[in-house]
């Protein structure tokens, strides 16, 4: 376990381009940075580490200039300074692309890269210079094919990505701050994202990267600061020598195995089927599919962004109506495109985006758990909260939610708490089939394992399960049987113990179908 001491590795005789030394930052007297350090050099990608809760986010926002740091200094190029608003970080040359991308859908790709900083001539934007400039960056980042007149809202996820980086290199960056780029992206658009930070780091910009994807760190990174409560436990590690276990230990205090749960016997065959799935089909997203969930049973979807693999699940929860095929549950066929009829039923889905589509964030964990099941506390319009809160707090106990007050706010649990309070409510609902939608994206390397046996924990008491997850060794790791989908196809399904990761990755990347 380590000390308190912070770890570090030798320096070069290079003077750092960004230097926070000691920052401080307290919030109605918490405090969530006590002392933290940071040490960025030009060209270098400067990897954050940490578990949800240990102070990432806020030394971030100290250093974009959103949060003012009750102690502690900040040095740019060895000179003090001080940033009173993300303005002021900006134009000392330091950009922060937030995981949720501050870009305006409505506005176009060249208008969101200048937004704020126009290029005008006697108060009127010069729309011509401004394109020119907008497709220059585009194209030094590898992507001239974005038009820069079309509507930022009509891009993947990718391309809104590149817009934002080329919003920073518009503002000459020397330092951008990467939170969890590549949680949206496809396997080949992480490969992309990864050669234009190798471009950019080539040309002197600094990169802060932020990520809980330690297979990334290793392949992008140079060094790793690590943070744990507030705390500078590691400074400058190697990113591409340090062992991972030593990473993780520093990260959680404790040593964490990279072992899934046990799973059961391979064979379900004599295990009452809860869902069958037949010739399932909705335009281009998804056709003829078909594939059932054993009672008991973990069955994974693995594919890329795009696969159809969350569309199928929303299908058969009820959110997007097929065009063809149909659902059945315990035998019965469901209403298509009918949530509620899938509830009724005994369905249950924890979507990807859990913070919009799952819980209402201003509210009680408790008002969050029992959300499903509203009528069993209402008696003639008046609503029992004793034994509302009672339900909820076996359900945190049950799930280990921390903090386990069901009084507590939604919004301030870590990513893998709130990812266990979606989960609970299904439980208080009586779920027969849990469907889930990446399940540990934004979620720490610690409550990782947590969420891994809260999910085979449901599967043993015989609640099936049906796993989306971008995460190849994730699926394999924690499903019982594996569908490989590909342009809305399933073109394998095995055992998990008989698939490979390469072959999964070939399969999904245009491979040939086995």
């Amino acid at each position: 376990m380590p000390s308190t001491a912070a770890v570090s590795v030798a320096k070069d005789q290079r003077v750092p381009l960004l230097t926070m030394s000691g920052i401080v930052k307290e919030f109605s007297g918490v405090r969530a940075l006590d002392g933290v350090d940071l040490e960025v050099r030009a060209g270098e990608v400067h990897c954050l580490l940490g578990q949800n809760g240990a102070g990432k986010s806020t030394l971030i926002k100290v250093l974009s200039g959103a949060h003012q740091p009750d102690a502690g200094t900040i040095s740019w190029e060895g000179e003090q300074v001080s940033f009173s608003s993300p303005m002021a970080a900006l134009r000392r040359g330091i950009a922060t692309i937030y995981q949720e991308l501050d870009l305006v859908d409505g506005l176009s790709v060249a208008e969101n890269i200048y937004l704020g900083h126009e290029i005008a001539s006697a108060g009127f934007t010069r729309r011509g210079p401004l394109k020119a400039h907008a497709r220059a960056l585009l194209a030094r980042l590898g992507h001239p094919e974005i038009s820069v007149s079309q509507e930022v809202g009509g891009l993947s996820a990718a391309g809104k990505q590149v817009v934002s980086m080329a919003r920073a290199l518009s503002q000459d960056a020397r330092i951008i701050v990467m939170d969890e780029p590549s949680a949206v992206l496809a396997h080949d658009e992480v490969a992309n994202l990864f050669r234009i930070i190798r471009d950019l780091t080539g040309n002197g910009v600094g990169i802060i990267y932020i990520s809980h994807r330690l297979a990334e760190i290793r392949e992008v990174g140079d060094r790793v600061t690590v943070l744990k409560d507030g705390r500078t436990v590691a400074i400058g590690l190697p990113a591409k020598t340090t062992p991972t276990p030593q990473v993780v230990t520093l990260m959680t205090g404790r040593s964490i195995e990279y072992a899934f749960p046990a799973r059961p016997a391979p064979s379900f065959d004599g295990r009452p089927e809860i869902l069958r799935v037949e010739k399932l089909s909705r335009g281009r997203e998804f056709t003829d599919v078909s594939f059932t969930v054993r009672a008991g049973e973990i069955v994974g979807l693995a594919g890329l962004v795009g696969s159809g693999r969350s569309e199928i699940l929303e299908a058969v929860y009820g959110a997007r109506k097929p065009t063809a095929g149909s659902v059945f549950v315990d035998g019965k066929k469901l209403r298509p495109g009918s949530v509620p009829a899938a509830v009724s039923a005994g369905l249950g889905l924890a979507p990807e985006e859990r913070k919009s589509q799952a819980l209402f964030l201003d509210q009680t964990i408790a008002k969050n758990i029992t959300a499903s099941a509203l009528k069993r506390y209402s008696r003639l319009g008046f609503l029992n909260r004793g034994a509302e809160i009672a339900d909820a707090a076996t359900q945190i106990a049950a799930l280990d939610v921390r903090p386990a007050d069901p009084r507590h706010a939604v919004k301030t649990l870590s990513g893998g708490n709130q990812q266990k309070a979606v989960v609970a409510r299904w439980l208080l609902k009586g779920c027969r089939l849990l469907l889930l939608d990446e399940p540990t994206r934004g979620v720490d390397v610690g409550a990782r394992s947590e969420i891994y046996s809260v999910v085979r924990a449901l599967a043993d008491s015989g609640v099936g399960v049906l796993l989306v997850s971008s995460e190849v060794p994730e699926v394999l790791g924690l499903a019982d049987r594996v569908l490989v989908i590909r342009d809305g196809q399933i073109v394998r399904e095995a055992q998990a113990v008989d698939l490979a990761e390469s072959e999964v990755l070939d399969l999904v990347m245009e491979g040939s179908a086995v």
